[in-house]
């Protein structure tokens, strides 16, 4: 089955199924002379539609002009070809959506206890995570899902670019994942991007004690006002899970929040963060 191109067209098939409401799918559809297929494809985001045919649906469905030119533009950026086309069957389902998603959020929040946070790590670093992954097989794999991985952090540099929060446990700063040249040059990168406009970076001590991010690492992505909802994506052996309802969002913003305040501050987290590179270059200098 052929998978949404991206989350714009699943947002304006949402949106059509909603204002369909009590009305039969094959009535709408031999109304505009359709097939029943044809309108079921375009509301569960298997297939884009043209201008002319959401204009004579909205018309049916006596939508005003204020949300004709919202769902015209969410028509239009389904319609567009995602940049991520060429990774995908390297990746499952879920991370196709996590991409996504992540491309569109204007506000993003990751706590993270195990790894630097994909948006931040090095091509050698990235590399020593993808291939441990438990579904990874062919070289040809591991350098598509790379690639991937590093073609996402553009989303860094584009205008506007995301608000970005990120906890990271102090312990990331000394697991050598690739070893520890590759964690040295890993955490480098860390020392400068902390500096980065628009990014707070914190780092939880281990004096922390017990926290609110104990049971998993996750991130919250949050959306232009009026486009959709905040998602929660947490990462698993197996591929990624979504949460979506309010309630659930509470629970991982509160948790957000316990992290936040038992974190260093961004000034003290990049003098951790310089003291650790610091340390990895005296200790691997030949």
């Amino acid at each position: 089955m052929a998978r949404p191109t991206s989350t714009a067209r699943r947002e304006l098939g949402n949106e059509l199924r909603r204002l369909r409401g009590e009305r039969r799918a094959a009535s709408v559809a031999t109304a505009l002379g359709w097939s029943e297929s044809k309108l079921s494809r375009i509301e569960t985001a298997h297939t884009s539609i043209s201008d002319g045919d959401l204009d004579r649906l909205l018309s049916a469905y006596g939508v005003h002009d204020g949300d004709r030119d919202r769902l015209l533009g969410l028509a239009r950026r389904g319609r567009a070809k995602a940049w991520w086309s060429p990774y995908r069957s390297s990746v499952p389902d879920p991370y196709d959506e996590f991409v996504a998603l992540e491309a569109e959020a204007v506000f993003i929040s990751e706590w993270e206890s195990q790894v630097v946070p994909g948006l931040l790590q090095t091509d050698e670093y990235a590399r020593a995570v993808i291939e441990v992954g438990a579904d990874v097989g062919e070289p040809a794999v591991i350098q598509r899902r790379l690639a991937l991985r590093m073609a996402r952090q553009a989303v860094l540099t584009r205008e506007p670019p995301p608000a970005l929060l990120m906890v990271l446990d102090e312990a990331v700063l000394y697991r050598e994942i690739g070893g520890a040249d590759v964690l040295r040059r890993q955490v480098a990168k860390l020392a400068g991007d902390s500096r980065r406009p628009g990014l707070e970076l914190r780092i939880l001590p281990f004096s922390a004690g017990a926290h609110g991010g104990l049971a998993e690492s996750f991130m919250v992505l949050e959306f232009a006002s009026g486009t959709r909802g905040p998602v929660v994506h947490s990462e698993g052996l197996i591929g990624g899970l979504f949460r979506v309802t309010e309630p659930e969002i509470e629970v991982y913003r509160d948790a957000l929040t316990d992290l936040r305040e038992r974190s260093l501050s961004a000034e003290d987290s990049r003098t951790v963060i310089a003291e650790r590179e610091e340390a990895l270059r005296c200790a691997t200098a030949p």
